[in-house]
């Protein structure tokens, strides 16, 4: 029997006995908290046409949709969020209902996603819309009824982090970049990719604005974050949505939930449906974000009906292995503990002299040990000695709160982490080399190009250089191929397999010895230090320490 008709689909999983009823515990009591809220369920279609979702964000990444073709040809879509279906529902079907209305769903949604990431691609959302209401008591109702809700599954260690679209808005439109310029900034604002936005805002270098948006990476805390943006900039814009937050943060003070949350300025959804206030949610034992939401004032609009909205999504099979977990005396553990994996090979000498060099006692590591796993004496620090890949994999995961990796991992690899730290060291470039003579760009054949980087190859000529994909792919037709190589990768255009190779260069030498040189350099490459994004909420102290500590140690 073919395999592929027994097993499930990438992203799926069967779940039994045990594991089902802790989810329907966990989803009852959401499903509860809100119906004593005055929440009334309700349900829309697993499968919508793709219209429904390209109208209300044109952005979304058509990638992680599964699509169906029905039998007039269209495009249908396994709901891939349940905000837009609902937003459709009320405009269009609750056109003339009494608002405001309360309205909440126990669903899944479907993503398209890659297996080795350890995604899911099918999620169960219980998540609520309070539609027809705007304002300050209407954004403490959806607010204090997630918190309700994560309380009433027995979650002792949550937080929210709160932010405001606003405030990225307002400061973009004073920027003036083009529409590319922002999406780079703002995902690297959500990544908290300091250096990386330091150079991408260096064209606007000198407008306040600029100042401002560098900052916001690291504007996440306490209400005092407020006073700081507030002293970067005067946009009249960005205050009145400041002033916004602290009042509804005041608001949530007083309803006794002061203490579960944050505020995080660098909060950029992608979803550009957000208009005023956004939030997400963290949980002990979980690796990512468990609840999200916000306000999308505009949504209904485009299906016909102007009402202002807002509303949330748990993820609530996230929130279920989370509480089975935290019962575990090892996850008890960790929870003071900061654990750091550390790539083992080109950087892990350099890294370990930075740790050394920052005060903590690296006596066992230096001893030379099988071992994989280290305590650090009298430091609250546990380091994990793995390969570079792996690496981000126990990060992105939140099995390990930190980790040091070079950029070419985090190029090729990519994933959702913070990308808070360039250290400086393991310095070289990604580059584009042919061999000597070529004119890689002067014919019109397919090129070939060779690489143990095969998405960085892919996003040189697709992201970096939109000139060249102009020009190429549409003026002269010209395809690019990639292959994947895992040895010597200059052996590609000498054996006539490649036209030209992406590869790490250092100092050049092997490129010419044999034979091959430099036509572009594709990006450049250093340590990095990557955390967890629910560790960077959740252990914030713990690890800004950290940081503080290995930044003197540079400096040493």
């Amino acid at each position: 029997m073919n395999r592929f008709r027994i097993s499930t689909p990438e992203g799926t999983r069967d779940l039994l006995f045990s594991s089902c009823r802790a989810l329907r515990q966990t989803e009852n009591a959401v499903r509860d908290a809100l119906e004593e809220r005055g929440y009334s369920e309700i349900i829309t279609p697993a499968v919508e046409y793709f219209d429904v979702f390209a109208q209300a964000n044109p952005e979304l990444d058509q990638d992680q949709m599964l699509k169906i073709i029905d039998k007039s040809g269209r495009i249908c879509v396994a709901r891939p969020d349940n905000t837009t279906p609902i937003a459709r529902i009320a405009a269009t079907r609750l056109d003339d209902a009494a608002l405001p209305v309360r309205l909440y769903y126990s669903q899944k949604v479907f993503r398209s996603v890659s297996g080795d990431h350890g995604h899911k691609g099918e999620l169960l959302q219980v998540g609520a819309e309070f539609i027809g209401a705007d304002g300050l008591e209407a954004d403490k109702d959806i607010l204090t009824a997630a918190f309700a809700a994560l309380s009433k599954t027995g979650a002792d260690n949550f937080r929210v982090e709160l932010g405001h679209a606003e405030i990225y808005k307002a400061l973009m439109d004073e920027l003036g970049a083009d529409a590319q310029s922002a999406e780079g900034i703002r995902r690297l604002i959500e990544n908290k990719s300091f250096a990386a936005l330091g150079d991408a805002l260096e064209p606007f270098k000198g407008k306040p604005a600029a100042k401002a948006l560098s900052a916001m990476p690291n504007l996440f805390g306490g209400i005092e974050v407020l006073d700081e943006v507030e002293s970067l900039t005067g946009n009249v814009r960005v205050l009145g949505a400041t002033a916004y937050l602290r009042r509804l943060y005041q608001a949530l003070d007083e309803a006794g939930y002061g203490d579960r949350i944050m505020i995080d300025l660098g909060l950029v959804h992608e979803m550009d449906y957000y208009t005023g206030i956004m939030f997400r949610g963290y949980i002990g034992g979980a690796g990512a974000a468990i609840l999200a939401g916000g306000r999308y004032n505009a949504l209904c609009a485009k299906f016909g009906k102007d009402m202002p909205a807002g509303g949330f999504g748990i993820d609530v099979e996230s929130v279920a292995e989370s509480l089975a977990g935290q019962s575990r005396p090892e996850v008890a553990t960790r929870r003071d503990t900061v654990r750091i994996a550390l790539t083992k090979g080109r950087l892990e000498k350099k890294t370990l002299a930075l740790l050394k060099a920052a005060g903590y006692d690296i006596s066992e590591l230096e001893a030379g040990t099988r071992k994989l796993i280290f305590t650090l004496p009298d430091s609250g620090v546990e380091i994990v000695l793995s390969k570079a890949a792996d690496v981000i994999t126990y990060v992105e995961h939140g099995v390990c709160d930190m980790g040091v990796v070079g950029k070419d991992t985090i190029m090729e690899k990519g994933g959702s982490f913070y990308e808070m730290v360039d250290l400086g060291f393991g310095k070289c470039r990604f580059a584009l080399a042919v061999k000597e003579g070529s004119d890689f760009y002067g014919t019109y054949k397919t090129r070939r190009i060779a690489s143990k980087y095969p998405n960085v190859a892919r996003a040189f000529f697709a992201k970096k250089y939109p000139a060249v994909t102009k020009a190429f792919f549409n003026k002269k037709n010209m395809d690019v191929e990639t292959i994947k190589i895992e040895g010597s990768v200059e052996l590609a255009p000498l054996l006539e397999l490649a036209d030209g190779i992406v590869d790490i260069v250092e100092t050049g030498t092997t490129l010419k010895e044999n034979g091959l040189e430099v036509v572009e350099n594709v990006a450049p490459i250093s340590a990095r230090v990557i955390v967890n994004l629910a560790s960077a909420k959740m252990k914030k102290a713990a690890i800004q320490k950290v940081i503080a500590e290995l930044e003197n140690g540079l400096n040493n």
